[in-house]
């Protein structure tokens, strides 16, 4: 087979301060050959989305630098050191990228089509129909429903799904011989991810394209990857085919990340004390009004949906993206308009629950999207305390905030510093910090560890369960990653097209699932 990516003996630095660098990459060399899927895996801030950053040139030069053996060739030309007018013609044509979020890459005030068409215009002189016939053409190669339509769609009209296949429509548009999937599949749910990859590997036979495949889920890139390369603290630590990297690893780096699977819940004993009735809670969305404003035509995002929370009770919600589990969670905690009740039990009687805010918590699932990049730790930990205890001297605030730092596994010499400082782990514990500091009774989870790597995710999940028996706190616990749900939860609510199919106690689910659209659930995160 054809070499036509040559990285050798790379190695990035960044500039800190006068005379200080940190060193992201050091000396890593890897080959991907035509038609070949080079899985690249390792932990937040092994150096994995650095080196691919650096095959494309956007790396923020000059603050990073490589050494000067640092070589990486493409089709015999050096990328490294490449002008950027060079690198015009290269990227988004020879070689693509798809980045993680894809509703950050996508502009919002811009339909899909357009942005597709942009990136078709930049390097083919095509005419207006021509664009447009190529533009629904990616979309029904993506497999997007009714393409001729869709393209005049929004982003925030699509599914999170829907919008990674257009990111995957606009970085085929060119025909590349190399597409960079960076996390590609990380913030969808188990179905959508099966989909997704079975996706890139069609497109790959089709167009004979070489994929580079970064991930911290090892389990995920066995499915694609010819070769796996395992990148830890910007070290490459072992490198080989699929089959021997996952049946015979040698690295203890690597053996740690096969079997970081998460344990199961143990404790399976809950008490009967019901915390908190949601009761036929439904939000609708409006999709079509006529000429005096009213709706004539909404999305029932949440229909009808009703269940208790028990004291110390994990209830896991599963499905697949649109399925309302997270409009449910922001109905739950007012955060949208709904019809119906949500009650939280106080002294032995049931109120609603605006008058107990503070018992009432949320962590999102993307901390660094969720915390305010403008506020230092103790002003973000203290914010909630501000509010709901007003009379706290600054000396009371102030053990408060370094008591629950305490409880999320984290030092009071963080206080001062910024979210942008930490990693991915480090400020899901913050997040936790702040939604733990007013001593809630019940906390809603929504994906918190599904931007995180496996070894992380694994510490998150240890780390809420450890605080759920030192606090007796209940958790609604949504993911789309069954695993973490099995691992997490004593009940599993399953949600389909804002309906409950079916709800049971966690093992009762996985084992003896009673709903066709449970088991398929199942069976991909099986995979």
């Amino acid at each position: 087979m054809t070499k036509i990516l040559r990285i050798k003996n790379l190695s990035v630095y960044f500039k800190k301060q006068e005379n200080s660098y940190f060193q992201a990459v050091d000396d890593v060399s890897l080959n991907l050959e035509q038609g070949e899927v080079l899985g690249i895996v390792g932990e937040s801030g092994s150096g994995k989305s650095v080196t691919a950053l650096s095959i494309l040139g956007l790396l923020p030069y000059p603050k990073a630098y490589h050494s000067e053996q640092s070589s990486i060739i493409f089709n015999n030309q050096e990328l490294i050191g490449l002008s950027e007018d060079n690198f015009r013609s290269i990227r988004g044509n020879k070689i693509s990228f798809i980045f993680q979020e894809p509703m950050s890459s996508l502009n919002p005030l811009h339909k899909i089509g357009k942005q597709i068409a942009e990136c078709l215009q930049m390097h083919q002189k095509l005419t207006k129909d021509e664009v447009k016939k190529r533009t629904i053409k990616l979309l029904k190669a993506v497999k997007i429903p009714n393409p001729e339509q869709r393209i005049n769609a929004y982003p925030f009209e699509l599914s999170g799904g829907q919008r990674q296949r257009v990111m995957i429509a606009m970085a085929i548009a060119n025909n590349p011989q190399i597409l960079i999937a960076d996390e590609p599949t990380t913030a969808l749910d188990v179905t959508v991810q099966a989909q997704i990859i079975d996706l890139l590997i069609e497109l790959k036979q089709r167009l004979n394209m070489s994929i580079i495949f970064i991930s911290h889920n090892l389990r995920l890139v066995h499915q694609i990857a010819d070769k796996i390369a395992v990148m830890y603290q910007g070290k490459l630590v072992e490198y080989g085919t699929s089959k021997q990297i996952f049946h015979y690893p040698h690295h203890d780096y690597t053996k740690k990340l096969i079997s970081s699977d998460l344990l199961l819940n143990s404790d399976k004993k809950i008490k009967n004390e019901i915390i908190m009735k949601v009761q036929n809670i439904k939000v609708s969305f409006p999709l079509k009004k006529n000429l005096w404003g009213r709706v004539v035509e909404d999305l029932k995002a949440v229909n009808c949906v009703c269940f208790n929370l028990h004291k110390g009770e994990t209830l896991g919600i599963v499905g697949e993206s649109g399925s309302g589990k997270t409009t449910l969670a922001m109905a739950i905690i007012n955060l949208i308009k709904h019809k119906g009740k949500i009650l939280i039990k106080n002294n032995k009687i049931f109120e609603e629950h605006k008058q107990f805010s503070k018992d009432l918590q949320i962590v999102f699932q993307d901390p660094y999207n969720s915390l305010n990049p403008r506020m230092n730790i103790r002003d973000i930990i203290g914010e909630g305390l501000l509010v709901h205890y007003k009379n706290l001297s600054p000396s009371e605030l102030n053990k408060k905030i370094i008591d629950i730092l305490q409880d999320v596994e984290l030092s009071e010499d963080i206080l001062d510093k910024y979210p942008h400082e930490f990693s991915g782990g480090q400020r899901q514990r913050i997040a936790l910090a702040r939604a733990l500091v007013l001593k809630p009774r019940i906390v809603i989870l929504d994906e918190p560890t599904s931007a995180l790597d496996v070894t992380v995710q694994a510490q998150i999940i240890e780390l809420v369960k450890k605080l759920q028996i030192k606090y007796q706190l209940s958790y609604i616990f949504i993911s789309h990653d069954m695993l973490a749900v099995r691992a997490m939860s004593h009940r599993i609510m399953v949600m389909q097209n804002g309906k409950i199919t079916e709800i049971g106690a966690a093992e009762q689910i996985f084992n003896a699932p009673r709903q066709p659209y449970t088991k398929k659930l199942i069976s991909a995160s099986l995979i």
